[in-house]
């Protein structure tokens, strides 16, 4: 693989101050919904328009052209973009000319659809169509509703340097893959991402260097399903993938999300077990806990396979922390499904889960095919039951780790207290602790004292054992 030439690289603080100091320049603002996905593709678009001539804002009020970077895997995600609408219209009525642009995955899903109910969108613009967002904006200009949401079997986006706009410089996100073909049958994605595509390993390791020129201390390998990344016929899969960003700088964090239980290999595991700087952490979403369920849900896997994963993971990395996403009440889910979820919940012990009630998408699988047919109340109670589960257990998961000590990387300033410190530790833990703003960007070395469900809580052990910041 190349190895990265420093000494033509432009970081995004240099893109962001030689575009910002443009004083005719067009500003333009984003705002981000939904998975690190949407993150990352934010970034590429602030790349995109950066380079067509635009300036970038945090503040909306002062924007030329507003982008809202949608989430469409659930209708709450879409109702709260709605709602951000009708905020974001009284800036348009205020100042004539302010484009407002939907895109992303909710643009893909609604199409032209969208500005017939939207009247104040002018641009909507599909995840594979970001290339072409300058000229959508100048279509718009001209009094026309631009609209793009072709999907590409090849967009990959692999050339272009995202543009970054973290404060603290900890943590950067990098798409490996894009896309996705597993079809779950209650899943939008695979209709608003497009099919599976992976990345030339090449300019992921480009784009790792440059994080790491920038000071990032960490990277997020992203895709729909990071175990299918499969470059050239097999030459490099996930496990080799992992393997040569880990091996980039042994001093950088290396996480990835998401996984797919079908999918997850050993070789990926005994990966994870050989660098140091791989964290101990897997978000492995099952969704239910029925083969009944599983089947319904079309995932392609048993709950027994689901939990020889498990077992894997416990077998070959023995304090990595797992997590979860977990559905109530599905079409036609029974009470026996519920337990059967909740039973497993129990078995695994997981540290953390993502959940929610079913919600129909349309022109997904389950939408042509089943009745959403569990009562509203029903669900309701379903999800509350995994909720009160899902607290126990992370509880039970945090109360472990207590008098143990962890290498922490610090993130920011806690929310709660100007005083207090937060980071993650390699199990993706959340833990505060008391500390100066200086040390944000720095690995620090932290004993647990106390805990709650969601946060661990601690001091930092003795000021020489802070571990020095990657320069």
């Amino acid at each position: 693989m190349k190895v990265f030439d420093i000494k033509n690289y432009i970081s995004s603080e240099q893109k962001i101050a030689k575009a910002n100091s443009k004083p005719d320049a067009k500003k333009l603002y984003i705002e981000t919904y939904g998975c690190q996905m949407n993150v990352a593709d934010s970034e590429t678009v602030n790349s995109i328009m950066i380079d067509n001539g635009y300036a970038l804002t945090s503040d909306y009020n002062e924007a030329d052209i507003i982008f809202i970077n949608t989430c469409s895997v659930r209708d709450n995600a879409e109702k709260k973009i709605r709602n951000r609408l009708k905020v974001l219209g009284f800036v348009k009525r205020s100042r004539p000319g302010v484009l407002i642009g939907i895109i992303g995955c909710m643009a893909e899903r609604l199409k032209e659809k969208l500005v017939e109910e939207e009247k104040l969108v002018d641009i909507v613009a599909g995840p594979d169509s970001y290339r072409t967002l300058h000229k959508l904006v100048a279509e718009a200009e001209g009094g026309q509703k631009a609209i793009n949401v072709l999907l590409s079997r090849e967009e990959t986006y692999a050339e272009i340097s995202p543009v970054r706009k973290s404060a603290n410089r900890v943590s950067a996100f990098v798409s490996i893959t894009r896309g996705c073909d597993n079809m779950c049958s209650f899943c939008v994605v695979p209709f608003t991402r497009g099919r599976e595509r992976s990345r030339e390993p090449e300019t992921i390791l480009r784009e790792v260097d440059e994080i790491l020129s920038e000071g990032y201390k960490e990277v997020t390998l992203l895709g729909q399903n990071v175990d299918k990344y499969n470059w050239n016929n097999g030459e490099v899969k996930f496990a080799k993938l992992l393997e040569l960003v880990a091996e980039r700088n042994t001093e950088m964090r290396v996480r990835f999300s998401t996984s797919y239980p079908q999918d997850f290999t050993d070789e990926v595991l005994h990966t994870m077990a050989k660098y140091e700087n791989i964290c101990n952490y897997i978000h492995l979403p099952v969704q239910a806990g029925s083969n009944n369920m599983l089947e319904k849900m079309k995932r392609g896997y048993t709950r027994e396979w689901y939990l020889n994963r498990i077992q894997a993971i416990k077998t070959i990395l023995p304090d990595c922390a797992i997590s979860t996403d977990l559905i109530a009440g599905f079409c036609s889910e029974t009470e026996e499904d519920h337990k059967e979820t909740l039973a497993l919940m129990e078995e695994v012990g997981y540290a953390n889960a993502y959940m929610f009630k079913y919600s129909v998408r349309e022109g997904t699988f389950a939408e042509k095919n089943f009745k959403d047919d569990v009562p509203e109340e029903t669900k309701s109670r379903r999800l509350t039951e995994i909720i009160n589960l899902q607290s126990k257990l992370s509880l039970e998961s945090n109360k472990k780790d207590v008098n143990k000590t962890f290498t922490v990387l610090v993130e920011g300033i806690s929310k709660k207290s100007s005083e207090r410190l937060y980071g993650r530790t390699s199990q993706n833990k959340v833990i505060v602790f008391s500390g100066k703003p200086d040390k944000i960007g720095t690995y620090i070395k932290v004993i647990v004292t106390s805990c709650t469900s969601a946060t661990l809580l601690g001091h930092v052990t003795r000021e020489d054992d802070l571990i020095h910041s990657i320069n």
